[in-house]
């Protein structure tokens, strides 16, 4: 078996060597590892391989604080030294952007550490098996690892095994939604919910102080029991009220931080036009309507977007307009009309915008802010943005899931 020398990491579980000029993708592996691998198979431009021994372990390996890894398949970089975490994001964001870009991008300080790396998650979903038995998945696989409690979890985040096992075989995964002393459960449905269902989910309610709400779901169809609203902190002095299964950023901390850098990128004045686009329930779209800017937010998802308009009425934010469409329909709807943003804003899901790219060139922003969490897809947009005379200005990233490959990157791009 091969003996390699663990260089880098990717983002995913994996460290990266070589071996007879191949690169090696390792699971579990940390830069700075010497390991005995097995290749598990063979791709074209790499090979997989599992660890046999450890035989210099690295400087920044550590022994997983949590009992369940690795048979738990979320924090996939437990096994690595926090602050090690912290750098080897910032050098995978930098080589991957500045590979696509062909610009130099200093990695030293690029990702902003959380304060934390345990007890951040307001908000953990949980899978459901056999008799209630609530876990997560095991790496790779659809089996179950169950659990009773949760490392990166809020302290007051609790298992919600009443509502599993009263809700039987019906339910797939619960979500518990955490702010301060207010918790609220969310059932994801096999089906539709039934009045049988919402009768036990008030059992469950009434049976248990302090749980505010309950939120039965499958697909688009949704029905509640008690208040589901929860309070979402975005800046200082600024809060917005959405419903629990809307999603919002687990990081309630990391994800103020974010806000911030985004709103001085965006640099808006009174009257300044923004475009948000994958707007949610307004995560950046009110912040920048407090600062006076005439905002108009889209997203495809009709009850974030109900949100984000109750909130901007409710904050008297007038010059806030929220649209419930595919935001690559808008922004063709939009240059058609001449609309001319200053700045465009936009946080699409991990697959990226690639069919939002060209739509956003036509509109000839001054200023792009491209948030993501995937930094693969997100190379991929901004190269075509790059082609079209845009000039990465700045780069910064946030660790919203310590203990995990995972990032936010936020990259404000400039019209040249």
């Amino acid at each position: 078996m091969p003996e390699i020398e663990i260089s880098a990491m990717t983002f995913g579980p994996f460290g990266v060597g070589r071996h007879d000029g191949k690169a090696v993708m390792v699971a579990g592996a940390v830069a700075g590892d010497r390991l005995d691998v097995e290749i598990v198979s063979e791709r074209r431009d790499y090979s997989v391989a599992k660890i046999r021994e450890i035989l210099r372990a690295s400087a920044e390996r550590r022994v997983a604080p949590c009992p369940y890894v690795p048979r738990c398949g979320g924090c996939d970089w437990q096994h690595i030294d926090y602050g090690a975490q912290v750098r080897f994001k910032g050098e995978v964001i930098a080589r991957e952007l500045g590979h696509a870009l062909g610009v130099a991008i200093d990695p030293a300080g690029l990702v902003e550490p959380a304060p934390t790396e345990f007890g951040y998650r307001s908000r953990i979903r949980l899978r459901v098996g056999a008799k209630g038995v609530l876990g997560f998945y095991s790496a790779g696989s659809n089996t179950i690892v169950e659990i009773d409690s949760c490392m990166v979890a809020e302290p007051g985040i609790r298992m919600p095994l009443h509502l599993a096992r009263s809700l039987g075989k019906r339910v797939e995964e619960i979500e518990v939604v955490r702010n301060g002393a207010r918790e609220v459960q969310v059932a994801h449905l096999k089906k539709p919910a039934a009045e049988e269902d919402l009768r036990r989910a008030r059992n469950v309610l009434e049976s248990d102080g302090e749980i505010a709400g309950i939120v039965l779901r499958s697909g688009t169809h949704r029905a509640t029991a008690g208040d589901t609203a929860i309070a979402v902190e975005l800046e200082a002095g600024l809060s917005i009220e959405v419903d629990a299964d809307l999603f919002s950023q687990v990081n309630r901390v990391q994800n103020q931080k974010l806000v911030a850098s985004v709103m001085e990128m965006a640099a808006t004045h009174e009257s300044s036009a923004v475009l948000d686009l994958f707007c949610g329930a307004g995560n950046f779209s009110l912040p920048a309507s407090r600062r006076g800017a005439r905002v108009t937010g889209v997203d495809a998802d009709a009850g974030a977007i109900a949100a984000a308009a109750r909130n901007a009425a409710r904050l008297k934010f007038r010059d806030a307009q929220f649209v419930a469409m595919k935001a690559s329909a808008t922004a063709d709807f939009l240059h058609r009309a001449r609309y001319r943003p200053e700045v465009i804003i936009l946080d699409p899901p991990r697959t990226g915008a690639p069919d939002l790219m060209e739509p956003i060139i036509k509109l000839r922003a001054p200023g792009v802010i491209y948030v993501s969490c995937d930094v693969t897809t997100l190379a991929r947009d901004l190269r075509v943005l790059a082609g079209a005379g845009y000039k990465i200005n700045r780069v910064r990233g946030f660790d919203f899931f310590p203990n995990t490959h995972h990032v936010e990157i936020a990259v404000h791009a400039l019209l040249t």
